[in-house]
């Protein structure tokens, strides 16, 4: 994520908390901070040791409140992949569509284009006279290599 863009999604940020007459805090920025440095996909576990590294008053009850914020005002995407927590990413305002490709050994998650998806969504949504609110597509697969007893090297080629 560029700068430019980072300042723009904390002035979003800061913004959303007033409307909901919530505060700006060191630990809000903190927890901002890691999130949009972030490179992967992480859950509220991840975080919350991250941002400890940068702030050890940040306690696990301050990332589970952030974090809805966070998706309430679409900076943050939460992706469920099925397992009894959700995984976490800044969003990134990208013209092509991604879907999540999940792998079921090592739990990497990848994000691939999929610019078919925006057109599919829109069309069948018309045929029933309805507006594209949210769309995903998540595939979960198997890593081949370590199925052949080889180390999976977590590596996306496209």
């Amino acid at each position: 994520m560029t700068e430019s863009s980072s300042v723009q999604s904390w002035d979003i940020f800061k913004e959303h908390l007033a409307k909901q007459g919530l505060r700006v805090t060191n630990q809000r920025q903190a927890i901002f901070d890691v999130i949009f440095s972030a490179e992967t996909h992480f859950t509220a576990e991840d975080l919350l040791d991250l941002s400890k590294q940068r702030d050890n008053s940040i306690s696990r009850a301050t990332i589970y409140r952030t974090l809805p914020i966070l998706v309430d005002c679409e900076l943050v995407r939460e992706i469920d992949v099925g397992k009894d927590y959700k995984y976490y990413m800044p969003v990134q305002r990208q013209s092509v569509f991604k879907a999540q490709v999940v792998c079921s050994d090592c739990e990497n998650i990848y994000e691939v284009d999929a610019p078919f998806m925006e057109w599919y969504g829109k069309t069948v949504s018309e045929k029933l006279g309805l507006k594209v609110d949210s769309q995903r597509l998540q595939v979960h697969g198997s890593c081949i290599a370590k199925k052949e007893g080889k180390v999976c090297d977590k590596q996306l080629v496209c």
